[in-house]
């Protein structure tokens, strides 16, 4: 499965896949997701969904943790993801989530999709988040490898869904 995030609406031609138009800082912008990449988009944001679980429409709200990887450093990243706990699957508000290899980029996505802000707030307060997150900054955490896999300091970006 992919995934790409349009700047602009939906043309004609796209409108056979389902989308999700999101609200963020930088403005509208259109999820879809299609079983096939599209040719010739390399100014589209492009994913391959490596993992996924849930859905994301229906979400009223996604938050994506944008993550520069260095080229040496995508295996062990995606090995780290493709392990990850889970514990975020079965909670309370969660929708879905998308662990997006870039195709055009070096930077990934972990995209989750939730019922409300309050949801994802809840989360971030819950044991649950704290044991998936416990080895972060600790010699068993991904962060920790050396050399560094990570391109630049990753960011958080939030949007409500519609």
């Amino acid at each position: 499965m992919y995934l790409y995030i349009f700047s602009s609406p939906i043309t004609d031609a796209r409108e056979e896949h389902h989308y999700v138009t999101i609200q963020g800082e930088e403005g509208t912008r259109y999820i879809v997701e299609m079983d096939n990449p599209i040719e010739g988009e390399a100014a589209v944001p492009g994913y391959e969904v490596i993992d996924a679980n849930g859905t994301i429409a229906g979400s009223n709200f996604i938050v994506m943790n944008n993550i520069p990887v260095t080229e040496e450093g995508r295996e062990a990243f995606e090995a780290r993801f493709m392990n990850r706990a889970r514990k975020v699957d079965g909670e309370s508000g969660f929708s879905g989530i998308r662990v997006l290899r870039p195709l055009n980029s070096d930077t990934y996505v972990i995209l989750t999709a939730w019922v409300s802000k309050e949801s994802f707030e809840a989360w971030q307060k819950s044991q649950a988040y704290s044991q998936a997150h416990a080895k972060r900054d600790t010699s068993e955490g991904i962060a920790a490898q050396a050399p560094s896999i990570f391109a630049r300091p990753s960011f958080v970006t939030m949007y409500t869904a519609e």
